[in-house]
């Protein structure tokens, strides 16, 4: 059933859903670092935000458009996966790479697998269920 859910036009729209947002993400933290003097943890969760923001926009009505579940619930649950998969990338990166010494750039896309699939499977399940 996983396999399935993982091969299927919902979860590719989410991935391009995704793609839009890390560009949102990447687009505020170094327009605010780089042109606005921000420093750049400030410009780092400002642009989480941003990109969060637009996830969402973009997910409820293009991802899990099929749901029914209301603005109020919905929002405020897919904040919670998105604080959860922030602990998750906090946790998987001490352990990847001060403990376990993986190169950066392996140890993000292993970080960036694990919390995708987190974050769909969360909001197919709970946040948007359908």
């Amino acid at each position: 059933m996983i396999r399935t859910l993982l091969m299927s036009r919902q979860f590719m729209t989410f991935l391009i859903v995704g793609s839009i947002a890390t560009v949102a993400h990447y687009s505020l933290l170094i327009g605010l670092k780089e042109m606005g003097g921000l420093n750049p943890l400030p410009a780092t969760l400002l642009g989480f935000m941003g990109g969060l923001c637009v996830s969402y926009a973009l997910n409820k009505q293009h991802t899990f458009s099929r749901s029914r579940r209301k603005h109020r619930e919905a929002f405020w649950r897919f904040f919670t996966v998105a604080a959860i998969g922030f602990a998750l990338t906090f946790i998987l990166g001490l352990l990847l790479m001060n403990y376990l010494h993986f190169p950066y750039l392996l140890a993000q896309a292993l970080m960036t697998g694990i919390v995708l699939i987190w974050n769909f499977m969360a909001h197919h399940f709970w946040t948007f269920r359908i």
